[in-house]
Protein backbone atom coordinates (compact mmCIF):
# COMPACT_ATOMS: atom_id res chain seq x y z
CA UNK A 1 0.00 0.00 0.00
CA UNK A 2 1.50 3.25 -0.75
CA UNK A 3 1.35 5.83 2.14
CA UNK A 4 0.74 8.95 2.47
CA UNK A 5 4.33 10.16 2.74
CA UNK A 6 5.33 8.47 -0.37
CA UNK A 7 2.28 9.95 -2.67
CA UNK A 8 3.92 13.37 -1.05
CA UNK A 9 7.65 12.07 -2.09
CA UNK A 10 5.87 11.48 -5.80
CA UNK A 11 4.97 15.22 -6.34
CA UNK A 12 6.94 16.72 -8.64
CA UNK A 13 7.55 20.39 -9.22
CA UNK A 14 4.75 21.84 -11.75
CA UNK A 15 6.49 22.17 -15.68
CA UNK A 16 5.16 25.80 -16.86
CA UNK A 17 5.48 26.65 -20.44
CA UNK A 18 5.93 30.13 -21.50
CA UNK A 19 6.10 31.87 -24.67
CA UNK A 20 8.07 34.59 -26.60
CA UNK A 21 4.98 35.52 -28.28
CA UNK A 22 1.35 34.45 -28.88
CA UNK A 23 1.18 31.24 -31.20
CA UNK A 24 4.56 30.28 -30.05
CA UNK A 25 2.96 26.64 -29.94
CA UNK A 26 2.54 26.79 -25.93
CA UNK A 27 -0.24 24.95 -26.26
CA UNK A 28 0.69 22.15 -28.24
CA UNK A 29 3.81 21.56 -26.08
CA UNK A 30 1.76 21.30 -22.91
CA UNK A 31 -0.66 18.74 -24.53
CA UNK A 32 2.47 16.96 -26.01
CA UNK A 33 3.81 16.75 -22.34
CA UNK A 34 0.88 15.35 -20.99
CA UNK A 35 -0.06 12.47 -23.31
CA UNK A 36 4.10 11.77 -23.15
CA UNK A 37 3.45 11.55 -19.14
CA UNK A 38 0.13 10.05 -19.33
CA UNK A 39 1.72 6.68 -21.32
CA UNK A 40 4.37 6.49 -19.15
CA UNK A 41 2.11 6.32 -16.36
CA UNK A 42 2.10 9.32 -14.58
CA UNK A 43 -0.91 11.20 -12.96
CA UNK A 44 -0.62 14.41 -15.27
CA UNK A 45 -3.09 17.04 -15.42
CA UNK A 46 -2.67 20.79 -17.45
CA UNK A 47 -3.21 24.23 -16.24
CA UNK A 48 -4.11 27.63 -17.63
CA UNK A 49 -5.65 29.99 -15.76
CA UNK A 50 -6.94 32.23 -17.77
CA UNK A 51 -7.57 31.36 -21.33
CA UNK A 52 -8.90 33.70 -24.34
CA UNK A 53 -10.72 31.92 -27.25
CA UNK A 54 -14.38 31.25 -28.24
CA UNK A 55 -13.53 27.66 -29.10
CA UNK A 56 -14.92 26.56 -25.76
CA UNK A 57 -16.04 22.97 -24.32
CA UNK A 58 -18.14 21.25 -21.61
CA UNK A 59 -17.18 19.52 -18.85
CA UNK A 60 -19.26 16.54 -17.89
CA UNK A 61 -20.90 18.32 -14.94
CA UNK A 62 -22.04 21.16 -17.44
CA UNK A 63 -19.19 23.78 -16.87
CA UNK A 64 -17.56 25.65 -19.68
CA UNK A 65 -13.80 25.52 -19.97
CA UNK A 66 -11.24 26.71 -22.96
CA UNK A 67 -11.09 23.44 -25.81
CA UNK A 68 -7.66 23.72 -25.36
CA UNK A 69 -7.53 22.54 -21.97
CA UNK A 70 -10.36 20.08 -22.67
CA UNK A 71 -8.09 18.81 -25.37
CA UNK A 72 -5.00 18.96 -22.59
CA UNK A 73 -7.03 16.91 -20.22
CA UNK A 74 -7.92 14.23 -22.81
CA UNK A 75 -4.32 14.03 -23.77
CA UNK A 76 -3.52 13.50 -19.60
CA UNK A 77 -6.01 10.90 -19.95
CA UNK A 78 -7.62 13.03 -17.46
CA UNK A 79 -11.19 14.18 -16.84
CA UNK A 80 -11.75 17.32 -18.02
CA UNK A 81 -12.50 20.27 -15.31
CA UNK A 82 -12.68 23.71 -14.29
CA UNK A 83 -9.69 23.48 -12.34
CA UNK A 84 -7.94 22.93 -15.42
CA UNK A 85 -8.94 26.89 -16.57
CA UNK A 86 -10.98 28.83 -14.27
CA UNK A 87 -11.26 32.09 -16.26
CA UNK A 88 -12.26 32.07 -20.01
CA UNK A 89 -12.59 35.19 -21.77
CA UNK A 90 -14.89 34.79 -24.89
CA UNK A 91 -14.82 38.13 -26.61
CA UNK A 92 -18.05 39.29 -27.59
CA UNK A 93 -17.36 43.09 -28.76
CA UNK A 94 -14.04 44.57 -29.55
CA UNK A 95 -13.51 46.20 -26.32
CA UNK A 96 -16.06 43.38 -24.24
CA UNK A 97 -15.17 40.19 -23.33
CA UNK A 98 -17.49 37.65 -21.38
CA UNK A 99 -16.22 36.11 -18.27
CA UNK A 100 -16.13 32.64 -17.39
CA UNK A 101 -14.89 32.24 -14.24
CA UNK A 102 -14.86 28.31 -12.60
CA UNK A 103 -17.18 26.64 -15.52
CA UNK A 104 -19.81 29.80 -15.11
CA UNK A 105 -20.67 33.59 -16.52
CA UNK A 106 -19.49 36.11 -14.01
CA UNK A 107 -21.29 39.14 -15.00
CA UNK A 108 -20.05 41.09 -12.28
CA UNK A 109 -16.17 40.32 -13.30
CA UNK A 110 -16.64 40.76 -17.44
CA UNK A 111 -18.03 44.57 -16.43
CA UNK A 112 -14.38 45.35 -14.35
CA UNK A 113 -11.66 47.08 -16.03
CA UNK A 114 -9.19 44.27 -17.26
CA UNK A 115 -6.82 45.75 -14.24
CA UNK A 116 -9.16 45.70 -11.85
CA UNK A 117 -10.00 42.09 -12.22
CA UNK A 118 -7.00 40.52 -10.08
CA UNK A 119 -8.24 40.91 -6.74
CA UNK A 120 -11.24 38.92 -7.89
CA UNK A 121 -9.81 36.38 -10.00
CA UNK A 122 -7.09 35.36 -8.22
CA UNK A 123 -7.93 33.50 -5.35
CA UNK A 124 -10.20 31.21 -7.91
CA UNK A 125 -6.58 30.91 -10.21
CA UNK A 126 -4.68 29.78 -6.85
CA UNK A 127 -7.34 27.23 -5.17
CA UNK A 128 -7.54 25.85 -8.89
CA UNK A 129 -3.76 25.50 -8.78
CA UNK A 130 -3.30 24.00 -5.17
CA UNK A 131 -6.23 21.29 -6.04
CA UNK A 132 -4.93 20.10 -9.44
CA UNK A 133 -1.06 19.92 -7.11
CA UNK A 134 -2.96 17.76 -4.47
CA UNK A 135 -4.87 15.26 -6.89
CA UNK A 136 -2.02 14.83 -9.50
CA UNK A 137 1.48 13.79 -9.71
CA UNK A 138 2.27 16.32 -12.50
CA UNK A 139 0.59 19.36 -13.50
CA UNK A 140 1.74 20.83 -16.97
CA UNK A 141 1.03 24.50 -16.66
CA UNK A 142 0.61 27.31 -19.67
CA UNK A 143 1.10 30.64 -19.75
CA UNK A 144 -0.81 32.93 -21.64
CA UNK A 145 0.51 35.63 -24.66
CA UNK A 146 3.85 36.88 -23.13
CA UNK A 147 5.46 37.23 -19.78
CA UNK A 148 7.68 40.56 -20.79
CA UNK A 149 4.22 42.56 -21.18
CA UNK A 150 5.52 45.18 -18.74
CA UNK A 151 2.06 46.70 -18.96
CA UNK A 152 -0.32 44.04 -17.96
CA UNK A 153 1.79 42.66 -15.13
CA UNK A 154 0.43 44.17 -12.25
CA UNK A 155 -3.03 42.50 -13.15
CA UNK A 156 -1.55 39.37 -14.27
CA UNK A 157 -3.05 36.26 -13.64
CA UNK A 158 -1.75 33.30 -15.98
CA UNK A 159 2.05 33.73 -16.22
CA UNK A 160 5.08 34.58 -13.75
CA UNK A 161 2.42 35.27 -10.95
CA UNK A 162 1.25 31.37 -10.99
CA UNK A 163 5.28 30.63 -11.66
CA UNK A 164 5.93 31.91 -8.41
CA UNK A 165 2.66 30.64 -6.36
CA UNK A 166 3.91 26.90 -7.40
CA UNK A 167 7.53 27.85 -7.99
CA UNK A 168 7.14 26.32 -11.23
CA UNK A 169 10.15 24.92 -13.59
CA UNK A 170 9.34 26.76 -16.49
CA UNK A 171 10.90 26.76 -20.17
CA UNK A 172 10.54 29.67 -22.20
CA UNK A 173 9.42 29.10 -25.73
CA UNK A 174 10.00 30.79 -29.21
CA UNK A 175 8.71 30.36 -32.78
CA UNK A 176 11.70 29.76 -34.18
CA UNK A 177 10.05 30.01 -37.96
CA UNK A 178 8.84 33.58 -37.61
CA UNK A 179 12.67 34.43 -37.04
CA UNK A 180 14.12 36.22 -34.66
CA UNK A 181 13.97 33.98 -31.94
CA UNK A 182 17.38 34.38 -29.85
CA UNK A 183 16.71 38.32 -29.60
CA UNK A 184 12.92 36.91 -28.34
CA UNK A 185 14.59 34.75 -26.02
CA UNK A 186 17.02 37.24 -24.40
CA UNK A 187 14.83 39.87 -24.55
CA UNK A 188 11.98 38.06 -22.44
CA UNK A 189 14.51 36.83 -20.27
CA UNK A 190 15.72 40.31 -19.40
CA UNK A 191 12.14 41.62 -19.16
CA UNK A 192 11.06 39.69 -15.72
CA UNK A 193 12.62 40.23 -12.40
CA UNK A 194 15.50 38.53 -10.88
CA UNK A 195 13.28 35.94 -8.68
CA UNK A 196 11.65 35.12 -11.98
CA UNK A 197 14.86 34.67 -13.96
CA UNK A 198 15.97 32.20 -11.19
CA UNK A 199 12.88 29.58 -12.05
CA UNK A 200 13.49 29.75 -16.08
CA UNK A 201 15.37 25.99 -16.21
CA UNK A 202 14.95 26.11 -20.21
CA UNK A 203 14.85 28.17 -23.33
CA UNK A 204 13.21 25.75 -26.53
CA UNK A 205 13.11 26.84 -29.84
CA UNK A 206 9.66 25.62 -31.67
CA UNK A 207 8.21 25.04 -35.24
CA UNK A 208 12.16 24.55 -36.80
CA UNK A 209 12.83 23.85 -40.35
CA UNK A 210 15.63 23.19 -42.06
CA UNK A 211 19.49 22.10 -41.30
CA UNK A 212 20.31 22.30 -37.43
CA UNK A 213 23.51 23.62 -38.66
CA UNK A 214 22.34 27.05 -39.61
CA UNK A 215 22.02 27.67 -35.68
CA UNK A 216 25.61 27.68 -35.06
CA UNK A 217 26.45 28.52 -31.93
CA UNK A 218 23.42 31.19 -30.99
CA UNK A 219 22.43 28.57 -28.29
CA UNK A 220 25.53 29.15 -27.28
CA UNK A 221 25.94 32.90 -27.11
CA UNK A 222 22.63 33.10 -25.42
CA UNK A 223 23.63 30.48 -22.52
CA UNK A 224 27.07 32.92 -22.25
CA UNK A 225 24.38 35.79 -21.46
CA UNK A 226 21.73 34.08 -19.57
CA UNK A 227 23.04 31.40 -17.85
CA UNK A 228 20.58 29.32 -19.45
CA UNK A 229 20.34 26.35 -21.56
CA UNK A 230 18.16 25.79 -25.06
CA UNK A 231 17.27 22.26 -24.05
CA UNK A 232 14.91 21.36 -27.42
CA UNK A 233 14.92 22.42 -31.05
CA UNK A 234 11.40 20.92 -31.77
CA UNK A 235 10.25 20.94 -35.51
CA UNK A 236 7.43 21.73 -37.47
CA UNK A 237 4.86 19.78 -36.42
CA UNK A 238 1.97 18.85 -38.54
CA UNK A 239 -1.01 17.69 -36.81
CA UNK A 240 -4.46 16.92 -37.04
CA UNK A 241 -5.82 18.16 -33.94
CA UNK A 242 -7.75 21.51 -33.29
CA UNK A 243 -6.11 25.00 -32.95
CA UNK A 244 -6.59 26.80 -29.90
CA UNK A 245 -8.45 29.97 -31.40
CA UNK A 246 -7.85 30.19 -35.03
CA UNK A 247 -9.12 28.86 -37.99
CA UNK A 248 -7.44 27.66 -41.31
CA UNK A 249 -8.39 30.65 -44.01
CA UNK A 250 -7.46 30.95 -47.47
CA UNK A 251 -9.08 27.66 -48.95
CA UNK A 252 -10.89 28.02 -52.75
CA UNK A 253 -13.66 26.16 -54.41
CA UNK A 254 -12.08 22.92 -55.83
CA UNK A 255 -13.22 21.17 -58.94
CA UNK A 256 -13.71 17.39 -58.53
CA UNK A 257 -14.36 17.98 -54.88
CA UNK A 258 -17.01 17.95 -52.33
CA UNK A 259 -17.26 22.14 -51.80
CA UNK A 260 -18.67 23.20 -48.48
CA UNK A 261 -18.49 26.41 -47.94
CA UNK A 262 -18.66 28.16 -43.99
CA UNK A 263 -19.59 31.19 -43.46
CA UNK A 264 -16.89 32.91 -41.24
CA UNK A 265 -18.33 35.91 -39.58
CA UNK A 266 -17.02 37.74 -36.76
CA UNK A 267 -17.43 36.07 -33.59
CA UNK A 268 -17.73 32.76 -35.24
CA UNK A 269 -17.24 30.07 -32.36
CA UNK A 270 -16.15 26.66 -31.91
CA UNK A 271 -14.91 26.20 -35.40
CA UNK A 272 -13.08 23.04 -34.42
CA UNK A 273 -16.46 21.00 -34.55
CA UNK A 274 -15.70 20.66 -38.41
CA UNK A 275 -12.14 19.84 -38.54
CA UNK A 276 -13.56 16.51 -39.40
CA UNK A 277 -14.24 18.10 -42.87
CA UNK A 278 -11.22 19.39 -43.25
CA UNK A 279 -8.72 16.29 -43.23
CA UNK A 280 -10.93 14.37 -45.44
CA UNK A 281 -8.98 14.48 -49.05
CA UNK A 282 -13.20 14.02 -50.72
CA UNK A 283 -14.23 16.90 -49.43
CA UNK A 284 -12.97 20.86 -49.39
CA UNK A 285 -13.76 23.21 -46.42
CA UNK A 286 -13.95 26.76 -47.46
CA UNK A 287 -13.96 29.62 -45.08
CA UNK A 288 -16.23 32.21 -46.75
CA UNK A 289 -15.78 35.83 -45.52
CA UNK A 290 -16.37 37.83 -48.20
CA UNK A 291 -19.64 38.68 -51.03
CA UNK A 292 -18.93 35.61 -53.36
CA UNK A 293 -21.23 33.09 -55.28
CA UNK A 294 -22.05 30.51 -53.26
CA UNK A 295 -24.26 29.04 -55.31
CA UNK A 296 -21.63 26.85 -56.85
CA UNK A 297 -20.84 25.15 -53.83
CA UNK A 298 -22.49 21.52 -52.54
CA UNK A 299 -23.88 22.64 -49.02
CA UNK A 300 -23.48 25.91 -46.82
CA UNK A 301 -22.49 26.41 -42.97
CA UNK A 302 -22.94 28.64 -40.78
CA UNK A 303 -21.87 27.96 -37.61
CA UNK A 304 -21.91 29.31 -33.83
CA UNK A 305 -20.88 32.82 -33.16
CA UNK A 306 -20.18 34.46 -29.91
CA UNK A 307 -22.81 37.56 -30.58
CA UNK A 308 -25.54 36.51 -33.32
CA UNK A 309 -26.53 40.07 -33.67
CA UNK A 310 -22.79 41.54 -34.68
CA UNK A 311 -22.28 37.95 -37.34
CA UNK A 312 -25.74 39.06 -38.84
CA UNK A 313 -24.41 42.79 -39.09
CA UNK A 314 -21.67 41.47 -41.00
CA UNK A 315 -23.39 39.52 -43.42
CA UNK A 316 -26.35 42.41 -44.32
CA UNK A 317 -22.69 44.93 -44.57
CA UNK A 318 -20.80 42.63 -47.18
CA UNK A 319 -24.12 41.42 -49.28
CA UNK A 320 -23.06 37.68 -47.93
CA UNK A 321 -26.93 37.31 -46.57
CA UNK A 322 -28.18 37.74 -50.13
CA UNK A 323 -25.97 34.89 -51.17
CA UNK A 324 -26.78 33.07 -48.65
CA UNK A 325 -30.92 33.73 -49.44
CA UNK A 326 -30.05 32.90 -52.89
CA UNK A 327 -27.95 29.41 -52.05
CA UNK A 328 -31.31 28.41 -50.02
CA UNK A 329 -33.01 28.67 -53.33
CA UNK A 330 -30.99 25.83 -55.06
CA UNK A 331 -32.42 23.53 -53.28
CA UNK A 332 -28.86 22.14 -51.18
CA UNK A 333 -28.03 21.45 -47.85
CA UNK A 334 -27.99 24.70 -45.53
CA UNK A 335 -27.04 23.67 -41.84
CA UNK A 336 -27.02 26.21 -38.87
CA UNK A 337 -25.60 25.67 -35.85
CA UNK A 338 -26.42 27.27 -32.50
CA UNK A 339 -25.85 30.92 -33.35
CA UNK A 340 -26.49 29.97 -37.05
CA UNK A 341 -29.60 28.48 -36.09
CA UNK A 342 -30.49 31.87 -34.51
CA UNK A 343 -29.27 33.84 -37.83
CA UNK A 344 -31.05 31.97 -39.92
CA UNK A 345 -34.52 32.41 -38.02
CA UNK A 346 -36.52 35.27 -38.79
CA UNK A 347 -35.68 37.39 -35.30
CA UNK A 348 -33.23 38.10 -32.49
CA UNK A 349 -34.72 39.80 -29.78
CA UNK A 350 -32.35 40.83 -26.93
CA UNK A 351 -33.82 42.17 -23.88
CA UNK A 352 -31.16 42.23 -21.58
CA UNK A 353 -28.78 44.01 -24.11
CA UNK A 354 -26.05 40.74 -23.47
CA UNK A 355 -25.31 41.00 -28.02
CA UNK A 356 -25.91 43.80 -30.35
CA UNK A 357 -29.54 44.46 -29.57
CA UNK A 358 -32.88 42.99 -31.88
CA UNK A 359 -32.06 42.14 -35.19
CA UNK A 360 -34.21 40.80 -38.01
CA UNK A 361 -32.97 37.18 -39.16
CA UNK A 362 -32.19 36.09 -42.31
CA UNK A 363 -36.01 34.27 -42.66
CA UNK A 364 -35.09 31.03 -43.89
CA UNK A 365 -36.73 29.03 -41.30
CA UNK A 366 -39.37 29.84 -39.16
CA UNK A 367 -38.02 30.32 -35.80
CA UNK A 368 -37.46 32.91 -33.26
CA UNK A 369 -34.88 33.35 -30.56
CA UNK A 370 -34.79 35.62 -27.47
CA UNK A 371 -31.20 35.65 -26.29
CA UNK A 372 -31.52 35.20 -21.89
CA UNK A 373 -29.65 36.15 -18.91
CA UNK A 374 -29.41 32.67 -18.00
CA UNK A 375 -26.71 30.69 -20.31
CA UNK A 376 -27.16 26.44 -21.29
CA UNK A 377 -24.11 24.55 -21.04
CA UNK A 378 -23.95 21.16 -21.29
CA UNK A 379 -23.08 17.34 -22.90
CA UNK A 380 -25.55 15.52 -24.63
CA UNK A 381 -26.18 11.85 -26.02
CA UNK A 382 -28.95 11.54 -28.41
CA UNK A 383 -30.26 8.56 -30.63
CA UNK A 384 -30.66 9.39 -33.98
CA UNK A 385 -31.10 7.20 -36.88
CA UNK A 386 -31.30 4.42 -34.82
CA UNK A 387 -27.17 5.13 -33.08
CA UNK A 388 -25.90 7.28 -30.29
CA UNK A 389 -24.60 10.13 -30.70
CA UNK A 390 -22.90 13.20 -28.82
CA UNK A 391 -22.53 16.52 -28.32
CA UNK A 392 -22.63 19.35 -26.72
CA UNK A 393 -24.62 22.67 -26.09
CA UNK A 394 -23.67 26.11 -24.88
CA UNK A 395 -25.65 29.27 -25.71
CA UNK A 396 -27.93 32.21 -24.29
CA UNK A 397 -30.64 31.87 -26.83
CA UNK A 398 -34.14 30.03 -26.39
CA UNK A 399 -35.58 29.62 -29.41
CA UNK A 400 -39.05 28.73 -30.37
CA UNK A 401 -41.14 28.04 -33.65
CA UNK A 402 -43.87 29.37 -35.15
CA UNK A 403 -45.06 26.96 -37.64
CA UNK A 404 -45.28 22.91 -37.42
CA UNK A 405 -41.64 22.35 -38.24
CA UNK A 406 -39.99 19.30 -37.94
CA UNK A 407 -37.33 18.27 -35.48
CA UNK A 408 -34.10 18.10 -35.98
CA UNK A 409 -31.44 16.16 -34.60
CA UNK A 410 -33.10 16.55 -30.98
CA UNK A 411 -36.72 18.00 -30.24
CA UNK A 412 -37.17 21.44 -28.99
CA UNK A 413 -32.85 21.89 -29.94
CA UNK A 414 -33.04 21.80 -33.31
CA UNK A 415 -35.38 22.12 -36.45
CA UNK A 416 -35.54 21.36 -40.11
CA UNK A 417 -37.49 23.24 -43.18
CA UNK A 418 -36.91 22.21 -46.45
CA UNK A 419 -33.52 21.94 -47.36
CA UNK A 420 -32.16 24.23 -43.97
CA UNK A 421 -31.26 22.34 -40.95
CA UNK A 422 -30.69 23.70 -37.71
CA UNK A 423 -29.36 22.43 -34.05
CA UNK A 424 -28.01 23.99 -30.92
CA UNK A 425 -26.01 21.03 -30.76
CA UNK A 426 -22.30 21.06 -31.13
CA UNK A 427 -20.10 18.35 -32.02
CA UNK A 428 -21.92 16.46 -34.38
CA UNK A 429 -19.16 15.53 -37.56
CA UNK A 430 -17.39 14.00 -34.80
CA UNK A 431 -19.63 11.50 -35.02
CA UNK A 432 -19.25 8.98 -37.67
CA UNK A 433 -23.30 8.71 -38.33
CA UNK A 434 -23.50 12.38 -38.68
CA UNK A 435 -20.93 12.79 -40.78
CA UNK A 436 -22.11 9.69 -43.34
CA UNK A 437 -25.47 11.37 -43.25
CA UNK A 438 -23.89 15.06 -43.98
CA UNK A 439 -21.76 13.30 -46.92
CA UNK A 440 -24.95 10.85 -47.96
CA UNK A 441 -26.93 14.49 -49.01
CA UNK A 442 -24.09 15.69 -51.01
CA UNK A 443 -23.49 13.00 -52.88
CA UNK A 444 -20.46 12.37 -51.33
CA UNK A 445 -18.46 9.34 -49.91
CA UNK A 446 -19.83 7.92 -46.76
CA UNK A 447 -16.26 6.92 -45.08
CA UNK A 448 -16.10 8.99 -41.45
CA UNK A 449 -14.99 8.18 -38.68
CA UNK A 450 -15.18 8.64 -35.04
CA UNK A 451 -13.59 11.72 -34.06
CA UNK A 452 -12.43 10.66 -30.71
CA UNK A 453 -10.68 7.37 -32.19
CA UNK A 454 -8.69 9.69 -34.51
CA UNK A 455 -7.32 12.57 -32.06
CA UNK A 456 -6.60 9.94 -29.86
CA UNK A 457 -3.92 8.35 -32.06
CA UNK A 458 -2.73 11.76 -33.31
CA UNK A 459 -1.96 12.29 -29.91
CA UNK A 460 0.10 9.45 -29.49
CA UNK A 461 1.95 10.58 -32.06
CA UNK A 462 2.56 14.10 -30.69
CA UNK A 463 3.72 12.44 -27.50
CA UNK A 464 6.12 10.67 -29.70
CA UNK A 465 7.74 13.69 -31.87
CA UNK A 466 8.09 15.26 -28.50
CA UNK A 467 9.96 12.22 -26.60
CA UNK A 468 12.37 12.58 -30.17
CA UNK A 469 13.23 16.16 -29.83
CA UNK A 470 11.92 17.22 -26.18
CA UNK A 471 13.88 17.28 -23.01
CA UNK A 472 11.80 14.95 -20.62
Amino acid sequence: MTTKKQQVLNKKRPIMILGCTSDAGKSLIVTAICRLLANRGVKVAPFKAQNMSNNAAITEDGLEIGRAQYLQALAAKATPSVLMNPVLLKPSAETFSQVIVNGVVNNEVSRLPWMDRKSLLWKEVQYALQRLQDDYEQVIIEGAGSPAEINLRAGDIVNMSVALECQADVYLVSDIDRGGSFAHLLGTWACLAPEEQKLIKGFVLNKFRGDPLLLGNAMDWLEEKTGIPTVANLPYYRHQLPEEDSFRLGSQWQRGKINVALIYYPYASNLDEFDPLLYQDDVNLVPVHQNIDLTRFDALILPGSKNSGVSLSFLSSTGLDKQIQQFQRTGKLILGICGGLQILGKTILDPFHIEDGDKQGLALIDLHTEICDDKSTRQTTINWLGNSIKGYEIHHGKTIRDAALEHFIAADSGWQQGNVYTTYVHGLFENKVFYNWFMKHLGGLENGFEWADHLDNELDKLAEMFAEHGWL
